[in-house]
Parts: structure tokens; sequence; C-alpha cells
């Protein structure tokens, strides 16, 4: 199932460097658990490939991966990974979510 998710290109490059260094295939997961300051949080995770119902977008042969049921409250998102004097990290730019916290690792619908 392909899904209204994109990964950009830089997301794209860190999650082949991760995978290559651990010898993994280049298959980021996205899922949204119950938590964090604002309510849900975002996990990322390295996976070996899709399952079952999984909505799959892919960027230059990487693959980002999302559950049908974390995918309710990502649709449409967009997976970057950003680097700032605050740090790298990779964020989730959520049309879906109302509120959000400063580290932009959570939020609210």
């Amino acid at each position: 199932m392909t899904s209204s998710l994109t990964l950009t290109e830089a997301a794209a490059t860190r999650v082949g460097l991760i995978a290559r260094k651990q010898g993994k295939p280049a298959v980021l997961r996205l899922s949204v658990e119950g938590g964090g300051c604002s309510g849900f949080q975002y996990k990322f995770d390295l996976d070996e490939g899709p399952e079952g119902e999984d909505s799959v977008s892919e960027t230059d042969g990487v693959r980002l991966v999302v559950d049908p049921v974390s995918l309710e409250l990502v649709a449409g998102s967009v997976v970057d990974y950003v680097e700032s004097l605050g740090g790298a990290a990779f964020r989730v730019t959520n049309p879906n979510a109302a509120a959000g916290c400063g580290c932009g690792s959570s939020f609210g619908i």
C-alpha cells in the first residue's frame, strides 16, 4: 500500500548511512505511541521491511514504513533529517497535529 507520507532526501541519506553501518536494510519504521509531553510521540526504528497492511513510501531506494494505526495519526506528514546547533534528529512535519512540543518528538491531535 502506498502512503501519503514523504521521506526527504536528507532523511533517506541518513537512514541509508545508518543501515549500512548496522548491516541492515534501508527501511525506516515510523510508529506513534501514547506518551510524550503532548499526548503522542514518534518512534523511529530500522526494520527488515514492511509487514501486512503497512503503508510504504520510498525515496532514493530507502523505504519509510508505517502501520495502519499510526498512519491515521501521521497521514500527509513529511519526515526529514535536520542538523542544527541543538543537535541532529529526524523531524516529522505532521499536518494532523494540533499541538506539539519544543523538541518536536511529541504531538497532540
